[in-house]
């Protein structure tokens, strides 16, 4: 692949800048012994090749090389999975441990990937158990990644984040970082059709130093949201500067930039309906 100025490649389609640290892959993590994420990769990164898709990772150095940290990043599109790991990637080789749905474990499939992971069951109807699984597996020293969105945000929009993630910060007394993905919704994600050709799609990654977690966890959470926003607002200004410009009314991009996507209203009430239409389901078996 053509390697953009300023930029080096890191397994085939990671891009991250020149002048970052060639971080060599820690000792005190067994990357060797990690088959789920050697088998997520060795299939993806494939895959992405002959897509075209380009990951750009910025500010990965606010990433530590070792201890627990957290990474809260927003949620636009199925491929939010792989770049939230990019980070930790290029960082020594961290594995991420992502706090996921509950539902993954329904599937043996999904369940021995989520397993063989050490990914971290979310039930939402127990949420005390899943913060205190979190806060272990940080405790532990591991670099655990959270989407406080909770779901795919159909407006591409932050939505109502929660404030679980400080939460668990702060109890586990670990940074909380901040990140921004935009561009994955392009490819794969809730409410419009699927690209998976070769469409060269790229996918800004950036992220931030970490937010200062002291006051309520609600204190937190505000500064969390803002400095994700204020990383989404710069994921997106070049975004347009490299790849656009963009017509208006495209389905992927957000009502506030003349895209045709829902507005967060309309979002919030589609995921409504989608609910009841889950849960009427589920009665009836």
């Amino acid at each position: 692949m053509s390697v953009p100025a300023g930029y080096r490649v890191d397994s085939h389609v990671f891009l991250v800048p020149e002048t970052d640290e060639v971080v060599p892959t820690q000792p005190g993590w067994t990357w060797r012994n990690e088959w789920t994420h050697h088998l997520v990769k060795d299939i993806m990164v494939p895959v992405m090749s002959l897509q075209g898709v380009k990951y750009y990772i910025h500010g990965s150095e606010h990433i530590p090389t070792s201890g627990g940290v957290l990474m809260a990043a927003n949620h636009t599109g199925y491929y939010d999975f792989v770049a939230g790991a990019l980070p930790g990637l290029v960082r020594g080789r961290r594995p991420v441990r992502y706090m996921a749905k509950k539902e993954l474990w329904d599937d043996p499939f999904t369940r021995w990937i989520s397993n063989g992971g050490k990914q971290i069951p979310v039930d939402r109807s127990r949420g005390a158990a899943s913060i205190d699984a979190a806060v272990e597996s940080l405790k532990n020293g591991e670099y655990v990644g959270i989407f406080p969105d909770g779901t795919l945000s159909r407006s591409f929009e932050l939505s109502d984040w929660k404030s679980g993630a400080a939460r668990i910060a702060q109890k586990a007394d670990v940074p909380l970082v901040p990140c921004a993905i935009w561009g994955s919704q392009r490819i794969w994600t809730k409410g419009r059709k699927k690209e998976l050709g070769r469409t060269g799609y790229p996918i800004i990654v950036n992220v931030g130093p970490p937010v200062p977690t002291d006051g309520t966890p609600e204190e937190a959470t505000a500064r969390l949201v803002d400095a994700v926003q204020q990383l989404l607002d710069e994921a997106r200004q070049m975004y347009s500067d490299k790849f656009g410009p963009f017509e208006p009314g495209l389905d992927w991009m957000p009502a506030s930039m003349g895209g045709s996507a829902p507005t967060p209203e309309e979002a919030r009430e589609l995921n409504r309906r989608e609910k009841e239409e889950r849960e009427r389901k589920k009665a009836q078996k």
